[in-house]
């Protein structure tokens, strides 16, 4: 054979090869993933564990391509689902909405243009647009938050609330702590959004204390605010007038839970893992056989003295 023949083959060996490597990227199943980027403590976490979701998922399924997507504000995340599905060509979406009303229509988009929903934590504004809902027990965190603020004040007593984002989320804890104090003597002195912030909840806590002489507890709802919380408290020196129950499973505030700090006595846990869950569900969809639409809520744990060893990663980034 000549050299001229040889090259020939080994071109037409390579451009096969080419060939077939994009045929087998294209035949690959693509699955969107669109997140908040990590703003706070809660969405760094939510980050870290859909990037190792990511890894784990490919490699043990290697015919699926997780694209995740991180957006700074709702806008951007309306515009990433349109790139996800006219660019990407995704077939399935996981999604975990910067606020519900925006991204409503958006996934609903995204949804007749005949992909697979997944959405994870703030549920969209209308009900029956995705086929998988994973989420934390929110009607629990804020259930469990008042039930022990009622106890630990034996009925009585004058609180603020600090609220996050306005979502369903945060609708569905804000309900259930209501109800859980309702019967008390408990007074709430005012409730404020805070968007699971630290900045946020530092800058709410210092007009809270400004205007409330007397303050006997505060609802954080979530651990980002909490510490900004803490921080107005300290700078008030008012610590010994009041305590703090956050959310979310921090390890900074399960940390002072364990070494029993009397200004943050439990927390109560929502997992950023949860994403992962969302990413494996959506997996299964589309590599067995098995059903996996419906609602899948995690269970919320409240974290104490007695138990705080069993949450407390200090390796995690959250």
């Amino acid at each position: 054979m000549t050299n001229k023949k040889r090259l020939l083959g080994v071109t037409l060996a390579l451009g096969l090869g080419l060939v077939a490597t994009s045929a087998l990227a294209a035949d690959k199943i693509k699955i969107g993933v669109s997140i908040p980027a990590a703003t706070h403590g809660w969405a760094g976490g939510l980050n870290w564990h859909a990037q190792e979701a990511e890894k784990d998922l490919e490699k043990a399924y290697p015919n699926l391509d997780f694209i995740i997507a991180t957006a700074k504000n709702p806008t951007e995340q309306a515009n990433d689902l349109e790139d996800l599905v006219s660019v990407q060509n995704i077939d399935g979406l996981v999604i975990l909405p910067f606020e519900s009303d925006p991204l409503t229509i958006p996934v609903q988009q995204v949804k007749e243009a005949g992909k697979f929903i997944t959405v994870v934590d703030r549920g969209l504004s209308q009900l029956g647009i995705e086929d998988i809902y994973v989420a934390g027990n929110n009607s629990a965190l804020g259930e469990q938050a008042g039930e022990y603020l009622k106890k630990r004040l034996d009925g009585k007593g004058k609180i603020v609330v600090l609220r996050g984002l306005p979502t369903t989320v945060d609708d569905e804890r804000v309900e259930a702590f209501n109800a859980s104090i309702k019967d008390s003597d408990i007074e709430v002195l005012d409730m404020k959004y805070a968007n699971w912030n630290r900045d946020d909840g530092y800058e709410v806590m210092q007009d809270f204390l400004s205007r409330f002489p007397e303050i006997d507890a505060v609802w954080a709802q979530d651990d980002d605010i909490a510490l900004g919380v803490i921080e107005a408290i300290k700078q008030a020196d008012r610590t010994d007038e009041m305590f703090v129950v956050g959310g979310g499973g921090m390890k900074d505030i399960i940390k002072r839970v364990k070494d029993g700090d009397k200004l943050t006595p439990i927390d109560v846990l929502y997992p950023p893992a949860m994403i992962a869950t969302a990413m494996g569900l959506t997996a299964l969809k589309f590599e067995t056989k098995a059903a996996v639409e419906g609602r899948y809520i995690l269970g919320a744990t409240t974290v104490t003295p007695e138990n705080a060893d069993k949450f407390y990663f200090p390796d995690s980034p959250y």
